[in-house]
């Protein structure tokens, strides 16, 4: 179908763009060189992975957003922006369900099976003086492990930075009905609010980790607690970090006077990926600190 034709029927069809191919040599660098480092083989690749994809990212949503201030999409247009943006939050959470998966199996089945306990306990013939202390276990080979002082309790930094969180998912609420009332000064204002909650989350998990590694002995190498708390809470926190970063680009296009109560996708996207972000936070935060 001929562009021409096809934005005659309400749905407009982009002209052959080089950031698809150019996305997915950058995603293979960035995790190729991440594989590789992991082996000792230092993190340029990663490294340039990473620009690739940043470059491609900032030059792509560029050419998106000028086509939307172009007046180029339609109906059926921002149907599939929509449905691309509910595809990708489901992809989202099976990501998370996976970790959470192995959380689950790692504390109620696999210690446990190793501890002697359960339908599987012939599996403590593996490791006799194996003990199911979960989270602080002691590895059958204590010296190839850091072995944590104690857990990471709920109280202090993770339920405040909760209380952050829930927060910043208040204020973007209070944003959204800012800009349906057209109310532009509010509207930057509690976006504003929002990507400041945002950034002192990470700041406060930062120092989190500081005092994870310095005080508690609790370090990537302490075991399947370790990983585990430290995979969940990390991925999070880039989620954090990439929807901070999302919705400062909708704040400065919001000061370009873009988006209007009937045509602001761009800002419900970005939206619905906060909560999405907020909801996985209270999950983490009833499972890994006080499960």
């Amino acid at each position: 179908m001929a562009m021409t034709e096809a934005h005659a029927n309400g749905y407009y069809v982009a002209p052959p763009s080089p950031w698809p191919p150019l996305a997915a040599a950058g995603a293979f660098l960035l995790l190729g060189g991440f594989a590789l480092w992991l082996h000792g083989y230092g993190p340029l690749v990663s490294a340039i992975g990473g620009a690739v994809v940043v470059f491609v990212a900032f030059r792509w949503f560029g050419a998106v957003i000028g086509e939307s201030r172009a007046g180029v999409y339609h109906a059926a247009s921002n149907r599939s922006f929509r449905y691309g943006m509910m595809w990708f939050i489901f992809s989202e959470v099976m990501f998370f369900g996976v970790f959470f998966g192995a959380l689950f199996y790692l504390h109620y089945l696999a210690v446990p099976w190793l501890g002697g306990e359960g339908a599987k306990g012939a599996a403590h013939l593996l490791w006799p003086h194996f003990v199911n202390q979960w989270p602080l276990l002691v590895p059958p080979n204590p010296s190839e492990f850091t072995i944590p002082k104690e857990a990471m309790g709920p109280l202090g930094i993770p339920t405040f930075n909760t209380v952050v969180l829930m927060s910043s998912g208040v204020t973007v609420i209070l944003a959204h009905r800012a800009l349906l009332a057209e109310r532009r000064r509010a509207l930057a204002g509690w976006l504003a609010v929002t990507i400041a909650l945002g950034l002192a989350f990470v700041a406060l998990q930062a120092h989190e980790y500081r005092h994870a590694y310095l005080d508690l002995n609790l370090t990537l190498n302490s075991g399947v607690y370790g990983s585990t708390f430290f995979l969940l809470t990390g991925f999070h926190g880039l989620h954090v970090i990439l929807g901070a970063t999302v919705l400062t680009v909708i704040l400065a296009r919001v000061l370009q006077g873009d988006f209007s109560p009937a045509d602001h996708f761009g800002f419900k996207a970005a939206s619905w990926y906060w909560h999405f972000v907020d909801a996985v936070w209270v999950g983490l935060y009833l499972f890994v600190y006080w499960w």
